[in-house]
């Protein structure tokens, strides 16, 4: 997942923001902790004060004070092990001191007038609700983050059909009942479809209807032919009758490719079998005259035996029709198998040529196109050439 997409973006943000979180939380952690110990610094420092004023007023310790402040006066059968920890002086002694031994905070205040050993019991809780408004800020981000990426799933769930439409299931369905974008870009592209649909059912037919219509004439044709007395018109009247009904058989294939509604039956064949295909959906009078075949190397093709014969067929009848001589080579080699023949170079770029119904003076109008849509399936490549006063289809893997 790229960084240019929507969800890699809102990943991104959301990283951003968890990291300034967790920086905003150590930062305001680290600041309640300084500010809270010099506070209790401060009130250590006041009471110890009061302590010693209140003494020298009346003569003794103000208990009840010490127990107001959460300061309790440790006693002497726990005073030694903790006055150990407490550092002396050169002179070995031991003044005002605080010192934090086993998780508590202990206050050492050793003047003329008396020694004390206090417990400061004032534990600040800023660190538990900072815990518990930090924990609060995740859950909630983390929420906020599932909640929007669960919206994104109806994209990505309509992406997938869009990519069944593209590859020709015409039977999706993406119809919506939320009311936010990608709902309004659902039931746009839903009705797109449903359109889209009727038009290619309306089409395909239209089509068969056309096709059926003609095939009845020319089966009348076929029957009228065989009553034809001279055998030469005879003959030449069937190969017309039977290159239309052929004409006809690749209009439904055509149909079928370019509404995507063709199952292919890949196999692998010699390539001299699928070239000798398409020659014979030529229909020559004499292959001979108008094409030469040399294979210079054998080799096997993955190919649908219908369709690519016919991808074959257009290249050469092309290469026929529009040779000063009529007349068309093909070379079969290292995997590729080319078409050749005298003419000039084609005026425009090849992919020019690959558009339906295209106009040139070389008369290339669905020839290249069906060529194309055919290949593509196959997954081949069509290369063009110009050298020496002859060009060349290249069919290539």
């Amino acid at each position: 997942m790229t960084i240019h997409s929507l969800r890699s973006k809102i990943n991104l943000i959301f990283s951003v923001a968890l990291t300034l979180l967790i920086l905003i939380f150590i930062a305001a952690l680290q600041y309640q902790e300084m500010h809270a110990a010099e506070e209790i610094v401060r009130q250590e420092r006041e009471n110890s004060h009061y302590l010693y004023l209140y003494y020298l007023k009346y003569g003794k310790i103000d208990t009840a004070y010490l127990a107001s402040q959460k300061i309790r006066l440790v006693p002497d059968r726990e005073r030694k092990g903790i006055i150990e920890k407490f550092s002396k002086d050169k002179k070995g002694r031991i003044h005002y001191q605080v010192i934090n031994y086993q998780y508590r905070r202990f206050i050492l205040i050793n003047n003329d007038r008396f020694k004390l050993l206090l417990e400061n019991m004032n534990r600040s809780d800023y660190t538990l609700k900072m815990s518990l408004l930090f924990v609060g800020a995740l859950i909630l981000l983390a929420l906020l983050y599932l909640w929007i990426i669960r919206s994104l799933k109806p994209l990505s769930d309509l992406k997938e059909k869009i990519k069944s439409f593209s590859e020709g299931d015409l039977e999706i369905e993406c119809h919506s009942d939320k009311n936010d974008e990608i709902a309004a870009v659902a039931n746009e592209f839903d009705h797109a479809v449903k359109t889209i649909r009727e038009l290619i059912r309306s089409r395909q037919l239209f089509l068969r209807a056309i096709m059926h219509e003609l095939k009845t004439p020319i089966a009348k044709g076929r029957l009228v032919s065989e009553m034809v007395r001279d055998e030469k018109q005879k003959k030449r009247l069937e190969r017309i009758f039977i290159r239309l009904n052929l004409l006809i058989d690749e209009f439904a294939k055509l149909e079928q490719i370019t509404s995507k509604n063709f199952h292919l039956l890949m196999k692998p064949y010699p390539a001299e079998r699928v070239i000798r295909a398409a020659i014979e959906l030529l229909m020559l009078e004499s292959d001979n005259r108008a094409i030469s075949l040399e294979i210079r190397e054998a080799f096997t093709i993955q190919a649908d035996l219908e369709l690519l014969p016919l991808a074959l067929k257009n290249l050469i009848d092309n290469a026929i029709k529009y040779s000063p001589d009529h007349h068309a080579e093909i070379v079969a080699d290292a995997n590729e198998i080319s078409v050749g023949n005298r003419g000039e170079a084609l005026t425009e770029p090849l992919e020019a040529y690959f558009a339906p119904f295209h106009h040139s003076r070389d008369g290339l109008g669905l020839g290249l196109y069906i060529v194309k849509s055919i290949l593509d399936i196959h997954h081949l490549k069509l290369l063009y050439s110009h050298s020496e006063g002859w060009n060349r289809f290249t069919v290539s893997r």
